[in-house]
C-alpha cells in the first residue's frame, strides 16, 4: 500500500526500492534521445554528428550557422566509418567544403554548395580520420583495405585530389604511408611542408606503444603530394611509449601527447630532430584511449596558449597551458576539448552530470548557449542521481580502487525506513576505458526506479596514469573482477546498499567481467552481459584486426598461453555460475560475434542454470535502432525485478530456461 511519509499528500510516497514508477521511460531513452558526437568548427560554423535511433541509428551531419541549425547530409547518407570497426574521424570541413564517409558502403563523398559528389566507391575499402590540406584541395585519410579475403586488412595513409573528377569506382587514393599494421592521425603542417602521423604494430594497442612520424611533403605542379625523408620523433625502438594526437599550432610547432612520464602529458616537437619539450608536466592525463579516430584532448589557441582537457582521479576538467603552467578554466562540462569559433568563443559537446549532453557555444565563465540537446529531460533536480566519487580498499592492500556511486533519486518516492536499496554494478567496456561522471541513462534508468548504481573504474581504467592502466596487463578477468567485488564489499559494509540484492551488468569486455564475477563470487543475485566476451580463445581467433592481438597484453600470447585463456574464459567457468543470466546480442557484431553468447547460453542451460538470450537483427557491437534499445532496457528491468522478486504489478515474466529457446515477455 502506498503511503505518504509525512501525511502531506505533496510529499514523497513510500515504495520498495526498485519498484518506483519512473519518468525515464523506454520511449525517452530509445526514441526521443539522439547521440551527439564529433563537434568541429569551420570559421563561424559549428558542425556535429547526430545518431538518430528513430531513423534506424542513421548518423547525420548537422550545422549551426548563425544559430540556425540544419541537417547537412540528407537521407540515406549515414556519416560514419567502420575502420577498426569502431570508426571515428568520419568527416572533415574546411572553408565550407565537407568530406565525409558513408558508413553503409564505405564510399567517400565531397559536399560543395550543398551538392554531394562521390570521390571514391571501391568495394572493400574504408576511410577514416579525414583531414584537408591547408589549401583545401587534397584530402588525407587512413584507408583500410579489406579486398584480400584471406589476409588482414591493410592500412595506409592516402591522399585524394578533391579537384579531380575521375571515376569513383577506380579512385582509391594515392598511398603515402604503407607497412605498419596500424596508422592514424595524418596531420599536415599549416605551411604544407610536413606531414605528421601515428603508427604502431601488433601486438601493441595505441595506448601501449606507438610512433610519432614526420616527413616532408613534396608537391610538384598539380600532382598529389608525396613524402620524403620520414623520421621518428617519438616512440619506437622497443619503447613502451604511447604517443597520440599530433597537432600543429599556428607557428608550425608540432604538439603531441606522450605517456613517457607515466601520464599522458603535452609535449612540443620540432622538425630539426631536437628532443621533445614537456609543456606543464602533471600527474594527470591529457588524453584518452584511441578506440576511435579523431579524438581531441587539447587545442592550440591563436594567442599561443593551449586549451586542454585534463582527467585527474577519473574526473575531467579544463586548463589553459601557458609558459609551463596550467590554469583552471571554467567552460561547462566538455566531453572533449572545446574548439574556438571565429569571433564567438568556443563550441563543444557539453556532458554535465545533471542534464543530457548538448552541443553548445560559449565563453569561459558564462552560461553556454545550447545549439542542440540530446533530449529534453522530464526530470527535476531531485529526480537526477549525481555521481559521488568513492575510493575503496583493494584486495591485498594494493592501494585504492575508484568508482562513481549513485544513490537512488526520484522526487516522488522514497524507500521504506530501514530498507537498503538494491545495487546495480556496472563494469565498463574496453577494458581500456573509464567510467564517466557525465549524465547517462544507463545510470538514471536504474536510480530513478530506486536502485543504487556503482560504476567501477577497475584496474586498467584510464585517467589514473599508466601504472594504474597496467594493473590489468596479464590480469584481465582477475583484477577487474576483484575490483568490482571490492567496490560491492565496501558499499555493503558501509551500509549503503542491500548486500542480498546486488546485480552486475556490462557490455563487450565488461560482459566478461560480469560472467567471471558471477562464477567467482556469491555476492551477485544475477547478471546481464550485453554482447560480452565469453570465450577468449575464440575471441583471439575470430575478432577483427584492431583487437586481434589485444589479448597478448591482457592475457598472454596465444596459443602459447592457451591454458590461461581457458582458465579466464567464462565458458570454462560455467560450473561456478548458479544465478540467472541475461544475454543481449547483435547478430551483425563483428567484434564479439553472436557465437560467443550462444555457446555460453548452451553451456549454462546444459547445467540447469536459468538464462535468457535475445538476439537483434541488424545490430552490431552496440545497439543503434530505436526498437532494439527500447526492448533491451525493458528486458533488463523486467529481468532484475523478476530475479529479485520485487513487488511490481504486473509481475515480470522473462522466460528463464535451462534448455530450449527463451520466449519474449
Amino acid at each position: 500500500m502506498i503511503q505518504s511519509t509525512t501525511g502531506d499528500k505533496a510529499g514523497p510516497d513510500v515504495r520498495p526500492y526498485g519498484t518506483w514508477p519512473s519518468p525515464v521511460s523506454a520511449g525517452l531513452v530509445a526514441g526521443r534521445t539522439v547521440a551527439l558526437s564529433d563537434v568541429r568548427v569551420d570559421g563561424g560554423d559549428i558542425y556535429w554528428i547526430e545518431g538518430r535511433p528513430a531513423e534506424g541509428g542513421r548518423r547525420v551531419l548537422v550545422r549551426a550557422r548563425a544559430d540556425v541549425v540544419a541537417d547537412v547530409t540528407p537521407a540515406p547518407f549515414d556519416v560514419g566509418t567502420r575502420v577498426h570497426e569502431y570508426g571515428g574521424g568520419a568527416y572533415a570541413v574546411r572553408d565550407g567544403r565537407i568530406a565525409f564517409s558513408n558508413r553503409r558502403d564505405g564510399s567517400l563523398w565531397l559536399l560543395e554548395n550543398g551538392n554531394p559528389r562521390c570521390l571514391c566507391a571501391r568495394a572493400g575499402l574504408r576511410y577514416a580520420d579525414l583531414t584537408f590540406s591547408p589549401d583545401g584541395r587534397f584530402l588525407f585519410c587512413v584507408r583500410e583495405d579489406h579486398r584480400a579475403v584471406d589476409e588482414e586488412p591493410a592500412a595506409a595513409i592516402v591522399v585524394l585530389d578533391c579537384a579531380e573528377a575521375g571515376d569513383p569506382a577506380f579512385n582509391d587514393g594515392v598511398p603515402l604511408v604503407m607497412g605498419p599494421d596500424f596508422l592514424s592521425s595524418p596531420r599536415p603542417s599549416p605551411d604544407g611542408r610536413y606531414l605528421a602521423w601515428i603508427e604502431w604494430d601488433h601486438p601493441a594497442m595505441p595506448w601501449d606503444a606507438t610512433r610519432l612520424r614526420i616527413a616532408s611533403l613534396l608537391c610538384e605542379g598539380d600532382d598529389p603530394p608525396r613524402l620524403a625523408a620520414p623520421w621518428t620523433a617519438a616512440g619506437g625502438k622497443g619503447l613502451a611509449e604511447s604517443v597520440i594526437e599530433p597537432c600543429w599550432d599556428a607557428t608550425g610547432r608540432l604538439l603531441a601527447l606522450s605517456d613517457r612520464s607515466g601520464w599522458w602529458n603535452l609535449y612540443a616537437f620540432d622538425t630539426t630532430f631536437g628532443a621533445p619539450k614537456a609543456l606543464a608536466p602533471m600527474h594527470a592525463e591529457i588524453g584518452q584511449p584511441h578506440w576511435v579516430f579523431g579524438l581531441r584532448s587539447y587545442v592550440p589557441l591563436d594567442n599561443g596558449d593551449i586549451l586542454a582537457m585534463v582527467i585527474e582521479a577519473g574526473e575531467a576538467r579544463l586548463v589553459s597551458i601557458h609558459d609551463g603552467k596550467a590554469t583552471a578554466v571554467t567552460l561547462g562540462s566538455p566531453s572533449g576539448c572545446p574548439v574556438p569559433v571565429a569571433g564567438a568563443g568556443f563550441a563543444w559537446l557539453d556532458a554535465p552530470s545533471d542534464n543530457a549532453a548538448a552541443v553548445v557555444r560559449g565563453q569561459p565563465g558564462q552560461t553556454p548557449h545550447v545549439l542542440r540537446r540530446a533530449t529534453e529531460l522530464p526530470l527535476g533536480a531531485a529526480d537526477i542521481a549525481l555521481p559521488r566519487p568513492i575510493e575503496f580498499p583493494l584486495p591485498g592492500g594494493d592501494g585504492a580502487g575508484h568508482a562513481f556511486f549513485y544513490a537512488p533519486a526520484n522526487a516522488r518516492y522514497i524507500g521504506p525506513a530501514g530498507e537498503k536499496p538494491p545495487l546495480v554494478v556496472m563494469a565498463h567496456g574496453g577494458p581500456t576505458g573509464r567510467a564517466s561522471a557525465a549524465f547517462s541513462f544507463k545510470v538514471q534508468w536504474w536510480t530513478s526506479r530506486g536502485f543504487a548504481v556503482v560504476d567501477v573504474n577497475y584496474g586498467g581504467s584510464v585517467g589514473f596514469g599508466r601504472a594504474y592502466r597496467q594493473r590489468l596487463e596479464g590480469q584481465w578477468g582477475v583484477v577487474d573482477v576483484d575490483d568490482c567485488i571490492a567496490a560491492c564489499d565496501h558499499l555493503a559494509r558501509t551500509g549503503q546498499v542491500d548486500p542480498a540484492r546486488i546485480v552486475i551488468r556490462g557490455s563487450s569486455a565488461g560482459g566478461l567481467t560480469v560472467l567471471l564475477a558471477l562464477a567467482r563470487s556469491d555476492l551477485f543475485a544475477a547478471g546481464t552481459s550485453l554482447y560480452g566476451v565469453t570465450d577468449l580463445r575464440a575471441l583471439a581467433r575470430d575478432t577483427h584486426k584492431f583487437e586481434s592481438r589485444y589479448l597478448d597484453t591482457l592475457v598472454g600470447p596465444y596459443p602459447a598461453d592457451e591454458a590461461t585463456y581457458l582458465a579466464r574464459s567464462p565458458l570454462t567457468q560455467v560450473a561456478g555460475i548458479h544465478v540467472p543470466v541475461l544475454f543481449l546480442q547483435g547478430l551483425d557484431d563483428a567484434v564479439v560475434p553472436p557465437a560467443q553468447a550462444e555457446s555460453m547460453v548452451a553451456a549454462l542451460r546444459a547445467r540447469g542454470v536459468p538464462c535468457a538470450l535475445y538476439e537483434f537483427a541488424g545490430e552490431g557491437h552496440g545497439f543503434r535502432q530505436e526498437a532494439t534499445i527500447r526492448r533491451a532496457w525493458e528486458l533488463e528491468l523486467a529481468f532484475y525485478q523478476q530475479v529479485l522478486a520485487l513487488p511490481v504489478s504486473p509481475a515480470p515474466a522473462v522466460d528463464l530456461v535451462a534448455d530450449g529457446q527463451a520466449q519474449a515477455l
